[in-house]
């Protein structure tokens, strides 16, 4: 059983983790190339390059949040993590929306490259001066990646709170074998960091009392008591 949640674990990580990055892929490449009129760009070329960074802008974010809450995940508790898992689907839906809205429109997607370009501003009449306009896979590639990331995000809330939870961040605090509470080696280590830094010796608490564990009575040599006298004087000595 743990194994096949470890294994679920991982899994769902990696797709959060690959979905991510290959947004974050496709958003770095040419998504279009625009062919402008004739003379729309006098002195330039007449087909421009568009990539994500202008047909899609807020790939880049939604995908970088992505590779941030994987990380998350990793430490995550029982609870964290269902609410983590509904953040990854939720950003997956988004990178699908921003690369099917460039899919769609691509004359709007590469708009801001060619009033760049041309110095011609407005949706509409940068659209007149756009000829043609061809799409790479590259905005597949992102939509691609999207939908990983929402299986992957909709795997966590499903199995999250059967993944095993980590050592380090999952309670480490044992039972001793007459059911009191122990405290691991390493807080008490910290414990006695701290006591040194305040100027405390935390091994005088630990420190036998010789008073304490001292005889009432001396067990040999030295002066036997005396008996009173009835007045409550001690008697002479024989």
């Amino acid at each position: 059983m743990s194994v096949t949640a470890r294994r679920v674990k991982l899994v769902a990580i990696l797709g959060i983790l690959i979905g991510s990055g290959l947004a974050l892929l496709a958003w770095s490449q040419t998504w279009y190339t625009a062919t402008l009129v004739d003379g729309a760009a006098a002195g330039s070329a007449a087909t421009l390059d568009v990539g994500g960074q202008a047909a899609s802008p807020a790939l880049s974010a939604l995908a970088l949040a992505g590779l941030a809450l994987a990380g998350a995940l990793t430490i995550a508790g029982p609870l964290i993590r269902i609410v983590l898992g509904l953040l990854a689907a939720l950003l997956g839906g988004c990178v699908v929306l921003a690369a099917s809205l460039a899919i769609a429109d691509p004359v709007a997607a590469v708009s801001s490259a060619v009033a760049e370009a041309t110095g011609v501003a407005g949706a509409g009449s940068t659209a007149e001066l756009v000829a043609d306009v061809v799409a790479s896979p590259w905005p597949a590639v992102a939509v691609a990646g999207g939908v990983v990331v929402v299986i992957a995000g909709l795997a966590v809330v499903v199995t999250g709170r059967a993944w095993p939870t980590s050592r380090r961040y999952g309670g480490g605090v044992r039972m001793a074998a007459d059911g009191a509470t122990a405290v691991p080696a390493s807080d008490r280590a910290v414990d006695a960091w701290d006591d040194l830094s305040r100027g405390d010796d935390p091994t005088e608490a630990s420190a036998p009392s010789r008073i304490d564990d001292a005889p009432d009575h001396p067990t040999g040599g030295g002066e036997p008591d005396r008996p009173a006298d009835g007045d409550g004087r001690a008697g002479p000595t024989r």
